[in-house]
Parts: structure tokens; C-alpha cells; sequence
């Protein structure tokens, strides 16, 4: 066996060594070596750039990354083995990981100007696990640095911390809840109330995951009157979608429904009754108002006041008789009204002696419909659309009103003129008219729906539809 050795070998250019197999000596442009060797230990002189063009081993840990000193104030995709300073001072953005990573991927991000806590950083996942979860990473803590190492497709990104992993960012935790009837719809559930009950919170989640819901509440609708009648008003409504609602509290959140009016009689000629009100969350929904029967003239017969007004009765007198006024309050929220009611329809105004149908009741998105002239019932008002919160398909959650509720019930009809037909019922479970002496019809059940007026000739007038609860979360 052959042994060489050599004092110095360098290749160089300028101040910068290049290790290679082709090299002759290892020298600084002064003479100076870059490599002293004492023992064991060998040390590279100050001012001595190395290249390496081949690969590196033995050179102790890995996993660090080249920072990029250019700021970042909006969103972008992260490229692995880069660092990336992100200022949130004017808004919170997103940082998207690398697409289809291998083993050993690292980005890592860092605090610019200590303002995550009111901006956060959200790392978008690409479709990879973050620490075991399918979710996106928020950090929220000021003047800290996170290193994110990808490690497989069960764990995907770890998040890798000097200090312990939750003082970097708050894990998403999602709303947990029993009572009612609960049906899914992709990441979210809603609650059904029917009847009374108890919306039990077991867990009050967070804002990384979600800590509100929307809510809505409708009280029974109101009953229409019998005989030429007015229809009933619509329960009042509350409906706070969950952007402007307060978080939830781990707690027992009790739920009361309200039930529909009753109809008034056609022979003799009565009122309907108002309907009752239902209540969840501190919040309280008003019942909805009765509609009036026919009186001999010159009494004028005023629609009765509720969440949304019943509607005025009908008749030759020519004395104006007002819809019931809407009495549904508004409601707290972060901004705007949630509570939600109209007032009834008024009859034919004074000095037109019109054998007109009765007014219709107010509905939760428009008022009642005025007595139209000789003959008809007034249509009643249409009830509020939830579904832009509640989602485009709502039947599958909230039975045939297709999302819509508290419809105003429609007036009884007189056959003194043509057209002598019954008003139709307002969208929202609003039940429609009586003709010449048939009853109304029944406001729909579970939608605060009011009941259709009597039509003349004794006529009866219809229950208002009971009220309902529907709380709808996030729940993964």
C-alpha cells in the first residue's frame, strides 16, 4: 500500500476557494492558508468563501432556510427553503405553502413589525395536512418566527418552535352543541326547533374555528278574522346572521316556540287572536297580530297590532279602518336591524263606499296589502328569505315555505263586485283567504305564517301557523 500526501492544494479566484477534485493547493492570494489542521480539529481562516458543487455530508443538523430581506405585505406562495418577513401594520394576509412538497420541504416566516396579534398570518395548507390537521395555521402572536418542515403526507407540515407550539398560534376549535333536531350540510349543522327546548352548548369553539351562529326566530303568526275579515299578521322575526351576533358561551341556551293565533268565527263576525311569542338567546320574537271582522257601519274596524299588524276588515263603510301597526322590536347586534315585521293592509279609504274584501296581514318583509276595491281580498304581505344566510337549498332544513317565513295571511273575499276571490297568503306559510262564505286557510305550520280572513256570508276566519328556531353553526 501507497501513501501520498500533500502540504496545500487551492484553487482559487479572487478571495473565493473552490473545494474540487482538480485543485492544487489551498492558499489565500496573500500566501496564507485557509485550512490549519491541529489534532482533530481543522479551521477555515476568516475572509475564505467556499463553493461547494458537489455534496455536502457531516456538516451537522439541517434544516435552515435563506431569508428574503424584501419585506412581504400581501398574500403569496411560499417556495421551499425560503424565509419570508411578512408586515401585516395594513391588513392580515395569507401565505400559501408549496404545492405537492416532498420530504424535508421548509419555509419559514417571521414577525416584520410585531402586528400578528391585530393582523394575523394565515399559512394556506395547499391541500396538505398542518400539523396532523386539515386545516390552516393562523399565527396571531407579535414578533415571533414560525419554521414549518414538511414531513408526510399523515402529518404534512410540522410547525417547528423554539418556545412552546401554543404561544405561537391558537388551534381552531369548532362549536359543539345538542338540542332540537339537528341536520348536516357540508362543514355545517342547524338546529330545528319546533317545539321547546334547549340549545346546550358542550363547546363554545373559538374565532380560529368558529364561536357564533346564526339564529332565527319566528313567533306564531297572527289568526285571521271571520266574516268579509281581514287576514292575520305574520309572527315577528329576528334574524342575526352570524357575523353580527355574539359569540356563544358554553352554557344551556333555552328555546320557547310560540303558537298561531286562533281564527275568528264567522257568524257572529270576531276578530282573530294574535299569536304568541318565542323567545332564545335573550331575544324575543312578538306574535303576530290579528286580522279584524266586518262591523256595521260606521264603525271602522282596525286590523289588531303584532310583530307584523293584521289586516283591516272589509265592507261597504266608507270610514277608513288602519292595519294593525307592526310592533316587532329591533334587536342588539354589531350593526344594523334584525327585527323584522310590517304593519297590516288598511281598508278602502273613506268616502268610497266599495263592498270591498278585507286588507292582508303584514309579513316579515313587506306590509299587507290595502283593500284592492269591489269584491277580492287583499293579498298578504311576503315573508323574509333567509335563505342568503341559511344556504341556497333550505327545503331540506325548513319544510315547503322554501326559506321563506312569517307570510301575511290574505283577506276574505265579498262577492258584491267582480273578482269576489280570496287574497292569497304572503310567501313565508301565510294562509290565503275565504270567498263568498268559506273560511280562510290556515297559516302553515312552523312558519309564523297568519291565518287567512273569513270570506262574507259567514265565512271563518284561520289559525296563524306556529313559530320556529333554527340556529346554524360551523361545526368542523
Amino acid at each position: 500500500m501507497s501513501e501520498i500526501k500533500v502540504n496545500k492544494i487551492s484553487q482559487r479566484s479572487g478571495t473565493a476557494i473552490t473545494l474540487g477534485n482538480s485543485g492544487t493547493d489551498f492558499q489565500l492570494p496573500s500566501g496564507a492558508d485557509i485550512i490549519a489542521q491541529s489534532g482533530s480539529t481543522i479551521t477555515i481562516a476568516a475572509g475564505a468563501t467556499i463553493t461547494n458543487s458537489g455534496t455536502a455530508t457531516g456538516f451537522g443538523a439541517t434544516g435552515a432556510v435563506n431569508w428574503d430581506t424584501t419585506k412581504k405585505t400581501t398574500g403569496f406562495t411560499a417556495v421551499n427553503g425560503v424565509g419570508y418577513f411578512c408586515d401585516t401594520t395594513s391588513s392580515a394576509f395569507t401565505v400559501t405553502l408549496p404545492a405537492t412538497p416532498s420530504a424535508g420541504a421548509i419555509i419559514a416566516v417571521s414577525d416584520y413589525a410585531g402586528t400578528w396579534s391585530t393582523n394575523n398570518i394565515t399559512i394556506g395548507r395547499n391541500s396538505s395536512n398542518i400539523n396532523g390537521a386539515a386545516t390552516n395555521l393562523t399565527l396571531n402572536t407579535n414578533d415571533t418566527t414560525a419554521t414549518l418542515i414538511y414531513v408526510d403526507a399523515t402529518e404534512g407540515w410540522r410547525v417547528i418552535d423554539s418556545g412552546s407550539l401554543s404561544s405561537l398560534y391558537t388551534a381552531p376549535l369548532y362549536v359543539a352543541a345538542t338540542g332540537g333536531t339537528i341536520t348536516t350540510c357540508g362543514d355545517f349543522k342547524v338546529h330545528s326547533f319546533t317545539g321547546p327546548g334547549t340549545f346546550t352548548v358542550t363547546c363554545a369553539g373559538n374565532a380560529v374555528g368558529s364561536n357564533k351562529a346564526d339564529v332565527l326566530i319566528v313567533s306564531g303568526g297572527g289568526g285571521g278574522g271571520g266574516d268579509l275579515a281581514g287576514g292575520g299578521g305574520g309572527g315577528g322575526l329576528v334574524f342575526i346572521p352570524s357575523a353580527n351576533n355574539s359569540a356563544l358561551s358554553a352554557t344551556a341556551y333555552p328555546i320557547s316556540i310560540g303558537g298561531g293565533g286562533n281564527g275568528g268565527p264567522g257568524s257572529p263576525a270576531a276578530g282573530g287572536s294574535s299569536g304568541t311569542n318565542s323567545t332564545g338567546f335573550s331575544l324575543t320574537a312578538v306574535g303576530g297580530g290579528g286580522g279584524s271582522a266586518a262591523g256595521a257601519p260606521p264603525a271602522a274596524i282596525a286590523g289588531v297590532p303584532g310583530g307584523s299588524g293584521g289586516g283591516a276588515s272589509g265592507g261597504s263603510n266608507p270610514v277608513i279602518g288602519a292595519g294593525g301597526t307592526a310592533t316587532q322590536p329591533t334587536q342588539p347586534g354589531n350593526s344594523g336591524t334584525y327585527g323584522f315585521g310590517n304593519a297590516g293592509g288598511s281598508r278602502t279609504p273613506a268616502g268610497q263606499a266599495f263592498n270591498g274584501g278585507g286588507a292582508g296581514g303584514g309579513g316579515g318583509n313587506s306590509v299587507g296589502s290595502n283593500q284592492p276595491g269591489t269584491g277580492p281580498g287583499g293579498p298578504g304581505g311576503s315573508g323574509k328569505d333567509v335563505t342568503p344566510v341559511f344556504g341556497a337549498s333550505p327545503k331540506a332544513f325548513y319544510g315547503p315555505t322554501n326559506g321563506f317565513y312569517s307570510g301575511g295571511g290574505g283577506a276574505g273575499a265579498n262577492p258584491g263586485g267582480p273578482g269576489g276571490c280570496g287574497g292569497t297568503g304572503g310567501p313565508g306559510g301565510g294562509g290565503a283567504g275565504g270567498a263568498f262564505a268559506v273560511g280562510g286557510s290556515a297559516g302553515t305550520t312552523n312558519t309564523g305564517g297568519g291565518g287567512g280572513g273569513g270570506g262574507a256570508a259567514g265565512g271563518a276566519g284561520a289559525g296563524g301557523g306556529s313559530g320556529i328556531v333554527l340556529i346554524r353553526y360551523k361545526f368542523q
